[in-house]
């Protein structure tokens, strides 16, 4: 009887045990450290921590610094409200919602919620476009709410949304809000919030001052009631009525809102919002300003509105072809932990561009130019060793903004304001004034971004096949060249691209990155001289172990220091654009090394930190797979570090692409160290990089591109 009664006691554990599992929510394909929401460009950056989505419905939004954002999402259902999103402060009558599930792709972020008899999705959705630049530089992200009936149930359902000026970047009681509602064209009804008394191209912890939130919406088969007022008046009037009383008494406390009756849902009906940050101007530009390259489509922000809103399906259906395209190449190229890191990087890049035509003469989209936020670590304006590790991702599905990016630097450069050999290391000192450093007082980081810029160049070429653009600018990529042959193989004490690491002399990362981009050059050039002396570079540094140990076992940190060593990223652009500066046997040395040298939580910079960042550990990664190399047991030690950190649930920053790799006093193993946000992770691409570029262009079965010999010319 008691073996009886021990066996119904397991059985009914069981049984309890399998029900809170089935209940537990889900997340796909992994719970990331934040989730992007509202992610556009640099000052359309909304995120939602990821300790914080197992709550969704008192869940807060953040700009990518950390600031909260006014944002939520309230339901009706037969009359009942619950809060599905965005609502910290209970108000009376609202119930929370249950939160199911939470899933991420390159541009979508879907949670999915039950409450009473309908289940609802929320979907953010934030497009990238690669070759639509009206599209990509829209300043807008999607709320998609999409409700239906559960279990067959065709419940009486009504969505509302609301936000506040906390979008304007003004925190506080005393600050001056300016309202504005609008009923636009195709019944597009439109709320506007802008700050009074702020300066053109200004900042406040990095949310511009100088132009306008904005939220929008318009009607499926729905009826739309829009109010504005105090906070929890409004929320608890649709709470109470299932639509909003049209007030109009703006105070601080107060939100802008939108609600949807839907009727009687049975099936899925969607109602789509749209949030926004527009400026008049994007970007200062050597004194003359530039704006959005959409405005050569919309004349203001009520048909902005009425644009992004019809374009939803088109948007969406690009996002979606978009979002399986890198979801399979990448699982191909490094498996799923690869994928996983992949598609949570791919937004956080490009919202930090802005893509911009002169604001004189809107209709001139011949001349556009692409800007990028230097996000979290400076705010420099389009600094060129950032746009290095984008490069990958641009490389893979959009070489055009390679281009784009360099093209406001080239034509700065090309003035002679700028009075060194070397070149710039960026376009301003803080987005969005790219006026330039004619005094030549800037970060200097000579054979970094002399090397950079070349390599970029003719990463470009081979991308586009176009010959002529850097042709343009023959006699400064010339003199960078020559600045390299000179200054190259034994730098002084100079900064890299690590510059938080500090100066370092006879730096064996920046010799090998002179060596690659000489041969780039005479091979972008049709010089082959330049390439030889590239090769020889390389011979001193490998044979003649100049920068290696004694032993050959790995590259230096320092020449001819063999205790030193780091992390050999540089490597990966020989790999990339299949150069053979160095040979094979250097990339599986250092492949090799690595294994002894990783620690607890991954591979540190170099020798001297207890920190690593992820797009190198991704370029090292491609490195291990070159050809006659193939180490697949580093590449995926390395992708296992890099998603080990993104998956560890220890995190709550926007993608930090820097973290300790070991445990030292209070530095922690896997917790990130600085940065959140910032669009270097578009190197996590360089695995599906070696697949060759337009990689979104191609058919599974095209079998990548071949290498390059000496040719073409400027």
């Amino acid at each position: 009887m008691a073996l009886l009664r021990r066996l119904f006691s397991t059985i009914l554990c069981l049984y309890f045990f399998s029900l809170q599992v089935q209940c537990q929510p889900s997340f796909a394909p992994i719970l990331p450290p934040s989730y992007p929401l509202a992610v556009k460009n640099p000052y359309l950056s909304a995120w939602l921590p990821g300790n914080q989505t197992a709550d969704l419905p008192s869940a807060v939004p953040q700009f990518w610094t950390g600031q909260e954002l006014t944002w939520s999402v309230i339901a009706r259902v037969d009359g009942q409200a619950y809060s599905l999103f965005g609502v910290p402060e209970p108000v009376s009558g609202i119930k929370s919602a249950s939160f199911k599930s939470a899933e991420y792709t390159s541009t979508h972020t879907t949670f999915t919620l039950e409450a009473g008899a309908a289940i609802f999705t929320l979907d953010f959705f934030s497009p990238v476009s690669l070759n639509d630049y009206v599209r990509q530089s829209m300043p807008f992200s999607y709320l998609i709410v999409s409700a239906s009936g559960l279990d067959g149930a065709a419940p009486s359902l009504q969505v509302y949304s609301d936000m506040d000026n906390s979008w304007t970047g003004q925190f506080g009681e005393n600050v001056q809000t300016n309202w504005n509602y609008a009923l636009s064209s195709a019944s597009t009804q439109v709320f506007t919030l802008t700050s009074g008394g702020t300066a053109m191209f200004s900042e406040v912890e990095d949310m511009a001052q100088w132009g306008t939130a904005v939220y929008c919406t318009k009607p499926s088969t729905s009826t739309i009631s829009p109010s504005l007022g105090d906070m929890a008046t409004v929320r608890s009037s649709f709470a109470n009525n299932g639509s909003l009383p049209g007030d109009w008494d703006w105070k601080p406390g107060s939100v802008i809102a939108l609600s949807h009756d839907l009727g009687a849902v049975s099936t899925h009906h969607n109602v789509t919002f749209a949030v926004g940050y527009v400026r008049q101007v994007d970007v200062n530009y050597m004194s003359t300003p530039r704006a959005g390259y959409w405005k050569s489509a919309a004349s203001d922000i009520n048909m902005a509105c009425v644009r992004a809103l019809l374009d939803f399906k088109a948007a969406d259906a690009e996002g979606r072809a978009l979002d399986a395209g890198i979801a399979s190449r990448a699982t191909a190229a490094g498996g799923g932990n690869y994928s996983d890191v992949v598609s949570l990087s791919v937004r956080q890049v490009f919202g930090a561009f802005d893509v911009t035509v002169p604001e004189e003469d809107l209709s001139k989209t011949e001349d556009v130019m692409a800007f990028v936020k230097e996000i979290s670590s400076n705010g420099n304006v389009n600094t060129i060793d950032v746009i290095m590790p984008i490069s990958p991702t641009l490389f893979v599905i959009a070489p055009e903004y390679i281009r784009l990016l360099l093209e406001p630097v080239m034509q700065y450069l090309d003035t002679g304001a700028w009075p060194h050999q070397y070149t710039i290391h960026d376009l301003g000192t803080h987005y969005p004034n790219a006026t330039g450093h004619n005094d030549g007082v800037a970060e200097e980081m000579p054979v970094e971004e002399c090397g950079n810029i070349i390599v970029l160049a003719y990463m470009y070429q081979l991308a586009s096949g176009n010959i002529e653009w850097a042709s343009n600018y023959a006699s400064l990529f010339r003199q960078y060249a020559d600045y390299l042959v000179l200054n190259g193989l034994y730098p002084t004490l100079q900064l890299s691209s690590d510059d938080g690491a500090g100066p370092v002399a006879n730096r064996t990362g920046l010799a090998i990155k002179a060596a690659i981009a000489l041969n780039a050059y005479g091979v972008m050039t049709g010089q082959s001289n330049y390439s030889d002396t590239g090769r020889q570079f390389a011979d001193e540094l490998y044979e003649q172990t100049a920068g290696t140990d004694a032993d050959r076992t790995h590259f230096t940190l320092t020449q001819r220091d063999d205790n030193s060593w780091g992390i050999g990223y540089n490597l990966f652009l020989d790999v990339l654009l299949k150069l053979d500066t160095f040979p094979t046997e250097a990339y599986a040395m250092q492949t090799n090394y690595y294994q002894h040298v990783r620690a607890e939580a991954g591979l540190a910079l170099d020798s001297r930190v207890d920190w690593g960042k992820t797009d190198w550990m991704n370029f090292a990664a491609a490195t291990a797979m070159a050809e006659g190399v193939g180490n697949e047991g580093v590449r995926d030690m390395l992708v296992g570090d890099v998603h080990a950190f993104l998956a560890s649930g220890q995190n709550t920053a926007p993608f930090s692409d820097n973290f300790f790799g070991e445990t030292n006093g209070s530095d922690v193993a896997g917790i990130y160290n600085i940065y959140r946000a910032r669009p270097v992770v578009g190197g996590h691409f360089a695995l599906m990089a070696l697949g060759g570029p337009n990689q979104n262009q191609l058919q599974a079965s095209d079998g990548g591109y071949e290498k390059r010999s000496e040719g073409g010319g400027s």
